[in-house]
């Protein structure tokens, strides 16, 4: 299958660079669009796909559409490439708040569709995915679309009422987490670390002890329990996150971004 992005910027390139990189795809397999010629050529260059500044052009080669622009260009890109999209093509999303209802609307003709919520550590090959479908995808279709999505991390399936979420929990929370490895390391440097050994310090401590809850199957809080020694230092910090309502502000900045996904509060952006 011929894969198109339409919009090029840093989630498709991330895309693109775990799938070529998987051996998923061919480059030249792959076609991008992209408004500026500035970007086309840099794309081009760094991936050796073809680019062009028509949507159509990819809309017409491409078995497979990426429709890898902002939300708010959403309408606007379907509006464009809608009439040439045939029965057999099959559409993805990357976009909050894009429900599969709003995306069969938007086409206003029978079309396959596939809504996902990728996050930015595919950047480095480790996002997850979050994926949901509508009925005119098979089972073949569904697979191969989550092997591309798994060429630069995971991708689960899940069902479309849960898709706010996954902004929530993966979509929004690497901001979450930048700012919590931020925050240690300013108290790194507040007792005397330099800066960049102290953000190398709390980034693999995170990095350590997210693999360890994916690799081991424990529950986070045995984890957590195994590193606190009575009347030691971790239950002491513990204690003060707890009193401060560490846990209490992460589960309401949660929340907060689904209501968001939702429309809720303004338009959903991540």
């Amino acid at each position: 299958m011929k894969l198109g992005f339409i919009g090029c910027g840093n989630m498709a390139n991330a895309m693109i660079a775990g799938i070529i990189g998987n051996g998923i795809c061919k480059a030249e397999e792959i076609i991008g669009t992209a408004k500026s010629e500035a970007s086309r050529v840099r794309v081009n260059k760094e991936f050796g796909i073809y680019m062009t500044e028509d949507n159509k052009e990819a809309a017409e080669k491409a078995d497979v559409i990426v429709l890898s622009v902002k939300p708010q260009f959403y309408d606007a890109v379907i509006k464009e490439i809608k009439e040439l999209i045939t029965e057999t093509q099959i559409i993805v999303t990357i976009a909050p708040g894009k429900t599969l209802e709003y995306l069969a609307g938007a086409f206003e003709k029978p079309v396959k569709l596939v809504r996902t919520m990728p996050n930015t550590p595919a950047l480095v090959g480790e996002g997850i995915t979050g994926v949901c479908h509508n009925n005119l995808v098979t089972k073949e279709e569904l697979d191969y679309i989550c092997n591309i999505l798994s060429g630069f991390g995971m991708a689960q399936v899940l069902s479309e009422n849960l898709m706010d979420v996954v902004v929530s929990v993966s979509g929004s929370s690497p901001a979450y987490v930048f700012m919590l490895i931020e925050a240690m390391a300013d108290g790194a440097v507040a007792d005397g670390m330099p800066r960049q050994q102290a953000y190398q310090f709390a980034a693999q401590a995170v990095l350590g002890s997210a693999k360890m809850v994916l690799e081991t199957g424990k529950h986070p809080g045995e984890l957590k329990d195994m590193v606190c020694s009575p009347a030691g230092t971790t239950i002491e910090a513990v204690r003060v996150l707890e009193a401060k309502g560490f846990r209490s502000s992460v589960i309401e900045a949660m929340k907060a971004c689904v209501k968001k996904a939702k429309g809720q509060i303004g338009r959903a952006h991540v």
